[in-house]
């Protein structure tokens, strides 16, 4: 485990900074993330370091950028550490996707996958009892 877990781990509340995931759901920590990768120049200083889900991680890599569906335009994937999340993204109550708000939200939610079947299921779960958003 990442020496700086506790620490990332508080400041992120226990959620994924992407998908907002609760890690009191799952039986294991989630990952510590390089927001920009290592093989991008990124750094292992904590404003660098973000909180993760399993897959908000795994399908994160190491992407700088993703394509916008809506304008098919690259923009910087959602950085936790310079953007707020209620500015990029809004969880639709009834069928609990994410729904992207801006080109760098939509470009993220597609990119990390957020809204696969299982993630939504699992989310609308996490509604029901009172953990999401």
């Amino acid at each position: 485990m990442n020496p700086l877990y506790p620490a990332i781990a508080e400041r992120a509340a226990h959620r994924c900074e992407y998908c907002r995931a609760p890690e009191s759901i799952f039986n294991f920590p989630f990952e510590v993330e390089h927001i920009v990768p290592a093989s991008h120049g990124g750094t292992g200083d904590p404003a660098n370091l973000a909180l993760a889900c399993r897959a908000c991680n795994l399908f994160k890599a190491d992407r700088l950028h993703a394509v916008d569906d809506l304008t098919s335009e690259a923009v910087g994937v959602f950085d936790p550490r310079q953007q707020r999340w209620k500015e990029h993204f809004e969880v639709e109550s009834e069928s609990g996707r994410i729904l992207g708000t801006t080109p760098i939200g939509r470009a993220t939610v597609l990119a990390l996958r957020m809204n696969s079947p299982l993630q939504v299921a699992a989310r609308r779960q996490w509604m029901r009892l009172g953990l999401f958003p």
